[in-house]
């Protein structure tokens, strides 16, 4: 029924226009939408194309079939004309028999089931330094889009891959071994990611004072980058890995257990989780098979120096090296493998990455390289590429020791949650435990929102101290409506019911207009993997359902029915309000 509407509307006029005209015309070329708020009526078809078949003026036209539909067809009421857009009016009694159908549905808005098959990979980090900024909007677009598309009828695994082999892994473990002194996080009280990060940050400390002594013996600046000895250290280490020396072995695992513990405690705090993880050191070897098969095919060729490329010029692109000269491999012969062995594991009709769009080149060759290799799953794979996320301040730089922390971020915000809800007073009747657990679904609500109200595509601005406005477009003005709602229900006596012959006004029309859209708006997010798109419906169902209890009581209505009805569409309202969030990955208190 959700989604009927448009499609009545449409198979109607298409009938008018047979009837009025003599042709034939197909109900998909009719375009329907939500009447626009300016203007009064629930929906407006658009009369333009149909100029050729009526050979009349726009507004003939428009009345014309305005005429027809209010004639034969029941849910139209009434109609009006604005140049070449019919405005029509739906029957209250659509609407009452909607919200009787579907305003106790727990799963209202959700797809069919579809049989297909989605590998979902976000986070993705380095195990050389804890996870940060970029890395939070990164797991927040990739778990509500997992609830999104999971939502929208279709099967979403959610898998990580951690890269967490090469030398900035190296670097880490050379700078522990000499300036550790045996430093665990049980020994300094540091999360592990945070104590692996400290010695990235300290080796390119030692680096750089290195580089500056071999510069000031006569070298050149290039010379010293490759001679300094810390760095050499590090590409030893790396040797002695990839040859499998068990001492090296031994310090890069208890360093990476070390990393994941923190990493799941930070995922925990922040709500998301993964279904399936996957490891660089386990899927590059699997690439370079990979790569030698394509060079025994033909597809991809070896230079000179013995490393092997692909070639994809022919697609707009250049050659793209797979193997060094050396044997040893790249970024992408690991992504080679990774993309194998999840297809082995799942066999899924389409592969999603949410990577930033600096990786946007990678993803295209990344394709382009399975399709040379005859891959069956290359066309389905999707990279969805976000913009970079900054604070007022500026970009972060992991080696130099000025990242964001996301640790540090959310607890920030759960700080200024608590300060914002003291000031304005929020807390009274909540116990200590009580107000501590609002503050930090407050804080993470505030933080998700802000990340996810902006299209994935665009660069984006974290301000904390915004996110937390009760009054602007976030999270906790949204959940102070659902809050609302449920402190009113609570003080509702009996079950209430919709009387069918209740006469709506416009500002509960709106409402329950809105709440019709819910499932299209959940398709259309999923279709354009675009969580922004169920953010913004939120805030605006919120908006709107405050604009009409601003002006028309419930529980002090003038008449019994219209209590009835407004208290059934206020529980509506709550569970689509705590629906949508959840694809948000955003909880809702009860009260605030």
């Amino acid at each position: 029924m959700a989604q009927g509407i448009e499609t009545i509307l449409r198979e109607a006029c298409q009938e008018a226009v047979q009837t009025l005209y003599g042709q034939a015309l197909d109900s998909n070329l009719l375009q329907v939408s939500p009447t626009s708020k300016e203007h009064d009526g629930d929906y407006t078809l658009v009369v333009f194309p149909l100029l050729k078949v009526s050979r009349k003026s726009p507004e003939a036209t428009a009345q014309d079939i305005g005429g027809y539909l209010q004639e034969h067809l029941e849910l139209v009421t009434g109609y009006n004309v604005i140049k070449g857009f019919l405005n029509l009016k739906i029957a209250d009694s659509f609407w009452l028999h909607f919200l009787e159908e579907e305003g106790k549905n727990p799963q209202y808005g959700r797809g069919e089931k579809k049989d297909i098959k989605i590998a979902l990979e976000y986070c993705g980090p380095n195990t050389n330094k804890p996870l940060h900024l970029g890395h939070i909007r990164n797991m927040l677009l990739g778990y509500s889009l997992s609830n999104i598309l999971e939502f929208d009828g279709n099967e979403v695994i959610k898998v990580n891959i951690y890269n967490d082999r090469g030398i900035a892994i190296c670097k880490s473990m050379v700078a522990w071994q000499q300036t550790g002194n045996g430093e665990t996080p049980h020994s300094s009280g540091m999360k592990g990611d945070h104590l692996v990060g400290k010695y990235y940050v300290e080796f390119d400390k030692i680096y750089k004072k290195q580089i500056a002594e071999l510069v000031a013996q006569g070298q050149s600046q290039e010379e010293a980058e490759k001679k300094a000895p810390i760095m050499q250290e590090a590409q030893e280490m790396l040797r002695k890995w990839e040859a499998g020396d068990t001492e090296t072995l031994q310090l890069w695992q208890q360093m990476n257990d070390w990393v994941y513990m923190g990493f799941f405690e930070t995922y925990e705090k922040l709500g998301v989780n993964f279904d399936y993880n996957y490891y660089e050191s386990k899927t590059y070897l699997l690439g370079r098979d990979m790569v030698l098969e394509g060079l025994e095919k033909g597809v991809y060729f070896k230079k000179e120096d013995g490393s092997i490329w692909v070639d994809l010029t022919d697609k707009g692109l250049d050659q793209k090296v797979l193997l060094r000269s050396d044997g040893t491999s790249v970024y992408l012969t690991q992504d080679l493998g990774t993309a194998q062995l999840r297809y082995d594991d799942f066999h899924m009709d389409r592969s999603v990455y949410v990577v930033a769009n600096e990786q946007d080149y990678h993803f295209k060759v990344l394709k382009l390289t399975l399709e040379k290799l005859g891959k069956v799953y290359a066309d389905g794979i999707y990279h969805l590429s976000y913009g970079m996320v900054e604070l007022p301040h500026g970009r972060m730089k992991s080696r130099e020791g000025t990242v964001v922390d996301a640790d540090d971020l959310i607890e920030e915000v759960i700080q200024t949650a608590e300060n914002e809800t003291r000031k304005l007073g929020k807390i009274d009747g909540f116990d200590l435990d009580s107000a501590k657990e609002l503050f930090r679904i407050i804080g993470l609500g505030a933080i998700k929102f802000f990340m996810l109200r902006v299209d994935p595509k665009k660069k984006m601005l974290f301000n904390p101290e915004e996110s937390v406005d009760l009054h602007g477009q976030t999270a906790p003005f949204v959940q102070y409506t659902h809050a609302r709602i449920k402190s009113m229900l609570a003080k509702a006596t009996g079950a209430f019911a919709v009387d069918e012959t209740y006469t709506l006004n416009a500002d509960e029309k709106s409402v329950l207009l809105n709440l019709y859209q819910y499932p299209n708006i959940v398709h259309d997010a999923a279709q354009e993997m675009n969580p922004s798109l169920i953010a913004m419906y939120a805030y605006n169902l919120a908006k709107e359902y405050n604009k009409f209890y601003q002006e028309h009581p419930v529980l002090k209505a003038d008449t019994e029915a219209a209590m009835q009805f407004r208290l059934s569409l206020s529980a509506f309202v709550a569970n689509v309000i705590q629906s949508s969030m959840r694809l948000l990955g955003i909880q809702v208190p009860d009260r605030m």
